[in-house]
């Protein structure tokens, strides 16, 4: 038997990629110098990924500013007072707020992809935000002259076109990052905005093929930023019949640091349709400590019990680093719990026969 594996995103940067980072911030670094040292990381990083023996590798998101905000690059028409985020510890991340239309990617993942495509031959994996969560750049008071619905509509082609530049760049997967999904029900327990997003990614989704859609994947966590989590405290079962109505053929599901996973497990075996494959986090990433294989196969085999051994596979629950400045894991325990996970999941697959 084999069971698939795939990580979710980000690994932390090195040093001197945080550094370059900072100065071109600053204006003490030209964009192409700093171009070369992104290059550099991409990479190390991707010969790393290939290390830990992963089928299918990214390059841990060394370049993008952040997991989120990739396509604000360079945008004019932002200001920085928008949606503000809490997490457990005390901690917030603030989305930029649209100032006017129309709304206009800056950047397309489908560079990224070119560019980690000249390191390996390996299968790649690209992760892009998803539409849902830049649906909250819009401000409540409106626009004068953009109405919402102008908005949804530039927002809805302009992810259609990042998917698609991925996709065209040849990348095997794309994986949109939904960690909104659960915040959505603590924002309003009624789910009707959880509901607004999944319309959102749909009204996305749908501009694919129903054989591209099987390579496009919706990943759903707590929101694991600096060791933290901004809504562990949502019922998986509040978000999870929405959330298989997204008509994606992949869903990632953090799992790991769960606290209830046979029940979580069985919400995710009975509600998950025909059509789709669950990849489940056997890998904490915001718990320093490297998990043995050993512990990833016990893991891995517990999701096969619940989910009668079909259509799964095992993946991390969040990136490792998914903002440039969130350095509170070290890069080598990273590539530590990947290596893990690959060899967990490759001792699953033996057990199983």
């Amino acid at each position: 038997m084999i069971i698939p594996t795939e990580g979710v995103g980000s690994v932390p940067r090195p040093g001197y990629l945080l550094e370059a980072m900072a100065a071109l911030g600053a204006g003490r670094m030209s964009a192409t110098d700093y171009d070369a040292v992104a290059a550099r990381a991409v990479a190390e990083t991707i010969a790393e990924m290939v290390a830990t023996g992963s089928p299918i590798i990214s390059d841990g998101e060394q370049s993008k500013p952040s997991f989120a905000t990739y396509p604000l690059h360079g945008l004019d028409n932002l200001a920085p007072d928008g949606v503000v985020i809490p997490f457990a510890d005390g901690h917030t991340r603030q989305l930029p707020r649209l100032t006017r239309g129309p709304f206009r990617y800056g950047a397309t993942t489908g560079a990224y992809v070119a560019a980690a495509r000249r390191y390996s031959d390996l299968p790649l994996k690209q992760a892009v935000i998803a539409p849902s969560a830049l649906s909250l750049l819009y401000p409540e008071g409106g626009i004068a002259g953009y109405t919402r619905g102008q908005f949804i509509e530039d927002l809805t082609a302009e992810c259609a076109r990042d998917i698609r530049s991925a996709l065209d760049a040849g990348a095997q997967v794309v994986q949109i990052d939904f960690t909104e999904g659960r915040l959505a029900c603590k924002l309003d327990p009624s789910r009707g905005l959880l509901r607004q997003f999944v319309e959102l990614n749909n009204a996305v989704l749908a501009r694919f093929t129903p054989a591209e859609r099987t390579r496009i994947g919706i990943h759903t966590c707590p929101g694991g930023d600096h060791n933290s989590t901004h809504s562990a405290d949502v019922d998986y079962a509040e978000l999870l019949p929405d959330l298989f109505k997204m008509k994606a053929g992949r869903f990632y599901i953090q799992m790991a640091s769960e606290t209830d996973k046979p029940r979580v497990l069985d919400i995710v075996a009975r509600e998950r349709q025909a059509d789709q494959t669950t990849f489940i986090g056997v890998i904490d990433p915001c718990d320093t400590q490297v998990e043995t294989a050993e512990t990833v196969r016990d893991r891995t085999l517990e999701v096969a019990e619940h989910l009668k051994a079909t259509r799964f596979g095992t993946t991390d629950d969040c990136g490792f680093s998914p903002f440039g400045d969130d350095i509170a894991m070290a890069r080598a325990t990273a590539f530590a719990k990947i290596t893990a996970r690959v060899k967990g999941t490759a001792l699953a697959a033996a057990k199983l026969g």
